[in-house]
């Protein structure tokens, strides 16, 4: 790809531009690969220790909710106290949960790289002015996601596993949780809670294109909010407690979003002056 400033007889073919995406979607595929074998080889450490750990009393989730409960006099805070156990149906079931939870967890370790990647396949075509605005594009995008993920794994998962794990509709059903399932359940909320926390980074491009501005997004402050609580009861056990925990960083991100989005007005205009 060119940079816009440069001369028209520098430009790349469609097939060119295809080729070059290709290649910089290839050497992501190797970086997700390479940390997915890591992850297959060392999957005592990623089950034992990380996927499995929110179930468990010990995590640390559980310790610091259920000590807080206890200073002020309230049992109910004290979750996943008694850990269920999950089972596996199919033959191939742990082997191919084996495989999936390699690949997510290659995903997620390699997303800065994977991010770089598709931004070195962007870049070029930005003008030069644009290039210097969006320095640090990939260092904030991949520390937002991550923030996502902790915020999803240490916080969302915990509540999650607790309310669905224990729930039941009568005495007579017992509850036998699937691996498959509840791989799933981890896996989506981490990836959903990553994606989400890329909302100041989805502002900013918007606002870089036009298509919002921080009037709209104040017009639209109380439509957010809606949004906002709709999307923490999707992710969230249908409590008062988990959606507000949830709720609380997405408005703040939602907040920042206005005020990046301020601040690109301002350039643009001071620009046109």
């Amino acid at each position: 790809m060119k940079k816009k400033n440069e001369e028209p007889d520098v430009e790349m073919s469609f097939l060119g531009h295809l080729e070059e995406l290709r290649w910089h979607l290839i050497r992501a595929f190797i970086a997700i690969l390479a940390f997915g074998v890591l992850a297959f080889i060392f999957y005592n450490i990623i089950f034992d220790y990380i996927i499995l750990a929110p179930k468990t009393p010990t995590f640390i989730t559980n310790i610091y909710l259920c000590d807080f409960g206890k200073l002020i006099g309230s049992t109910k805070l004290c979750i996943n106290s008694k850990p269920f156990q999950i089972i596996n149906i199919n033959m191939a079931g742990q082997f191919s949960t084996h495989i999936m939870v390699s690949i997510y967890a290659g995903f997620i370790i390699a997303f800065p790289y994977v991010f770089w990647e598709i931004w070195r396949f962007l870049k070029p075509a930005l003008y030069n002015n644009e290039e210097q605005q969006t320095k640090g594009a990939v260092f904030f995008t991949s520390l937002l996601f991550m923030f996502g993920v902790l915020f999803g794994y240490y916080l969302i998962v915990p509540l999650s596993v607790h309310f669905l794990g224990g729930y039941s509709v009568s005495v007579q059903v017992v509850n036998q949780i699937n691996l498959g399932s509840y791989i799933s359940t981890v896996t989506s909320v981490v990836l959903a809670a990553g994606l989400i926390f890329e909302l100041p980074i989805a502002i900013y491009f918007l606002s870089k294109a036009g298509l919002v501005t921080p009037a709209d997004l104040k017009k639209y402050r109380k439509h957010s909010l809606v949004v906002i609580l709709a999307l923490s009861a999707i992710i969230t056990p249908p409590d008062v407690f988990s959606q507000i925990l949830v709720s609380f960083p997405l408005l703040i991100l939602y907040e920042v979003g206005i005020m990046i989005s301020k601040r690109i007005v301002k350039k643009d205009e001071s620009l046109l002056v």
